[in-house]
């Protein structure tokens, strides 16, 4: 299957980033509809997206300690999860702005399950799954690169929350869920190991 190309994304919104931060809160329950692809790229772009060039390197919307970029970025959507996405496991590639179908088999049982079976992810009908290669910043910096990993994923999540809030989406950090279980719901291929889920939706109406 062909990569799916996203709609470029939007660098002038209406909402400010200040009035983003002040009403951004960890949304656990959504609607029962689904998400635009429009509101899936802005997503993605915002974790991971690239936003220029320097001395030839592709920098992306969230920091990362000397440019090693040890993140891996999956979408994993449900049966009615997202328009004009079939239900699976989708990876993120950010020199191409576009979604790679990884899994064409339902996942999003299996990583509910993964996830101890929380409601938010169980109810969330898509979810960014935070994957990281710890050799690409270990490499560079062998005393503190999990450290530097580890914060690249916060700033990654909270990018994807103010754009979410921004956008009138409602999301929550998820970090309880069995590492391993996760790693075999999504078919997690060495040497990603997975760090954070991001479950997100269209608000419910009581939001």
């Amino acid at each position: 299957m062909d990569p799916i190309e996203l709609s470029e994304p939007e660098t002038a919104g209406s909402t400010s980033v200040e009035r983003a931060i002040a009403t951004r809160e960890s949304r656990r329950s959504f609607a029962r509809t689904p998400v635009e692809l429009e509101d899936v790229a802005q997503l993605l772009w915002a974790a991971q997206g690239v936003t220029h060039q320097r001395d030839g390197v592709e920098m992306r919307a969230a920091p990362s300690a000397g440019a090693t970029y040890p993140l891996v970025v999956f979408l994993a959507s449900s049966a009615t999860g997202v328009d004009e996405l079939e239900a699976g496991l989708y990876r993120y590639q950010p020199g191409d702005h576009a979604l790679e179908l990884e899994r064409e088999r339902a996942v999003y049982d299996d990583l509910v399950r993964a996830a101890m079976g929380q409601e938010v992810v169980r109810d969330a009908p898509a979810t960014i799954v935070l994957t990281a290669d710890y050799d690409r910043t270990r490499g560079q910096y062998p005393e503190h690169g999990d450290r530097y990993v580890h914060m690249e994923a916060g700033h990654v999540a909270e990018n994807v929350h103010l754009v979410g809030e921004s956008r009138g989406l409602g999301s929550c950090p998820v970090g309880a869920f069995v590492d391993d279980d996760v790693t075999d719901a999504l078919d997690l291929p060495a040497p990603l190991e997975p760090l954070y889920l991001l479950p997100f939706g269209n608000r419910s109406s009581d939001q």
